[in-house]
């Protein structure tokens, strides 16, 4: 199974014309922002003994501070040149790279082989994908967590729409990041708010703590506002 040419080109290409620069994408918020809250929840539950894997790292800002935390981290990526951008980010090399496709079972299955049970942190990847691939990048969750390891997924909600819309119909359109997402093809908050729990549940995966948040982004309305996307959190093991 594969992803669509369609959305592995859109990814390639928002990574390609990204320098790399921290903040430049518009979700690349510092980990103050993201993995440090969000591990504290997770913590609570995971042994951190076992590597985490941060799905759909990007340019790897938050999983070189997972890194700080577990005894191995690995950032994955649909985009190449995402992970030519985290590999040249990680100077101390602190965590390791690879590129991922989250709905190739195969591929899946052999990182998990290789790795043995792990963590997970996930952070906005579902409603970002194609709803084809939804179901299988759930399923990639349960694949990799096994028995004993343990996951956070944050996903964007509807409410994070209307933030959305508000800043698209700003004075000039959308700022500059968020115009940049647009442009690639890339399509926010996509999924519906009952959809990535069903999935999760279908997914063999069980929730041990949930409950709701703001994804941080590097980009501000017209009147100076910080956009903070509405989503939902969920702590997650295998059931």
């Amino acid at each position: 199974m594969d992803v669509s040419q369609r959305y592995r080109e859109a990814w390639d290409g928002f990574w390609r014309e990204t320098s790399g620069t921290p903040g430049e994408a518009i979700w690349d918020c510092d980990p103050s922002l993201a993995s440090v809250p969000d591990s504290e929840l997770l913590l609570r539950h995971a042994d951190t003994s076992l590597p985490v894997v941060d799905l759909g790292c990007g340019n790897g800002t938050q999983t070189r501070y997972l890194a700080t935390l577990f005894a191995r981290a690995i950032g994955v990526d649909l985009s190449y040149a995402a992970i030519e951008h985290a590999r040249r980010a990680d100077t101390m090399t602190a965590a390791e790279f690879e590129q991922l496709n989250l709905v190739d079972h195969d591929a899946v299955r052999a990182l998990r082989e290789r790795t043995g049970d792990t963590n997970v942190y996930m952070r906005a990847v579902i409603h970002q994908s194609e709803p084809q691939d939804r179901p299988a990048v759930a399923e990639a969750v349960a694949e990799l967590l096994g028995a004993r390891g343990r996951a956070f997924v944050a996903e964007l909600t509807s409410g994070s729409r209307a933030v959305l819309r508000q800043a698209s119909e700003g004075p000039g359109g959308p700022p500059e990041k968020l115009r940049r997402v647009f442009d690639h093809g890339l399509k926010p908050a996509g999924a519906e708010d009952e959809e990535v729990p069903g999935l999760l549940r279908a997914a063999g995966l069980t929730v041990l703590a949930s409950g709701d948040t703001a994804l941080v982004q590097t980009e501000r309305l017209a009147d100076g506002t910080r956009i903070d996307l509405p989503a939902r959190w969920f702590v997650l093991a295998r059931a």
